[in-house]
């Protein structure tokens, strides 16, 4: 199974879902809030702790997620 295939079955975007942002499936959980409780010390597990609707497929997908957002944008840092 291909890494976007898995990425669809996990994620989705809805406009009248969070406002369009990317949420786990099934969920109202925007996609960076979880990137963001992982930048911010969270584990993985504290996270499905925290919300017993995700699985610990649902965070790696999050972060393979944002990881592939990143790729197409152009940043500079000064």
């Amino acid at each position: 199974m291909t890494k976007e295939i898995v990425l669809a079955e996990r994620i989705t975007s809805n406009p009248d879902v969070m406002l369009g942002k990317p949420v786990i499936r099934g969920t109202r959980i925007p996609v960076y809030i979880l990137v963001e409780m992982i930048g911010a010390g969270e584990t993985p597990e504290d996270l499905v702790d925290a919300y017993p609707e995700l699985t610990l497929e649902d965070i790696d997908a999050a972060i393979a997620f944002e990881a592939e957002m990143q790729r197409h944008i152009d940043v500079r840092v000064l």
